[in-house]
């Protein structure tokens, strides 16, 4: 009897020991372990143009970084009308995301950099895509320019991004204000 109740005792100490060593280990792993996140930057740029080279200035983002899961994010977005010639002769002009080659950005003026979460990028994203797909004519040079969607997109990471009549027309100055 002395025996077999040792012997229960010795599996009751072993068990408790293994129960104890996983109990420490999913521990340790909750504790060190860190939620799958995003590290995308999102760089507000802004180009200076010139009408003689036939181009205007203009401002746009970049993001760039990793999401959870992997999936790397290199891209860039600008608002613009399609055609020059509506957006100066009227108003509202048929509108278009623009995207910058890569080659053309590093000649750009960075002004600053935002980090967002995988879901602050998701839901810029979206933003961008109901510029992109809004019906009919949306853009006008006066109310819904390339600096009026940066500015959304600095809004949309916390940022006050007014926007004052003296730089409708200059994405520098007004990225630098």
């Amino acid at each position: 009897l002395n025996r077999a109740m040792q012997n229960k005792h010795f599996r009751f100490d072993a068990l408790a020991r293994r129960l104890a060593t996983c109990l420490i280990a999913i521990c340790a792993m909750v504790a060190f372990s860190t939620p799958a996140r995003a590290d995308v930057d999102v760089t507000f740029h802004s180009f200076n143009g010139s009408v003689l080279w036939g181009r205007y200035p203009h401002t746009f983002v970049v993001f760039k970084g990793t999401l959870a899961g992997g999936h790397t994010v290199d891209e860039n977005f600008g608002f613009s009308a399609k055609y020059t010639s509506q957006a100066i002769t009227s108003k509202p002009a048929e509108h278009v995301i623009l995207h910058e080659d890569p080659d053309d950005i590093a000649g750009t003026n960075n002004h600053f950099t935002v980090r967002v979460s995988d879901a602050k990028y998701r839901e810029m994203r979206a933003e961008i895509e109901r510029w992109r797909t809004y019906p009919g004519r949306y853009y006008d040079l006066d109310e819904r320019n390339c600096i009026h969607f940066v500015a959304q997109m600095a809004e949309m990471v916390g940022l006050r991004a007014p926007v004052p009549s003296e730089y409708l027309r200059r994405p520098k100055a007004w990225l630098n204000y």
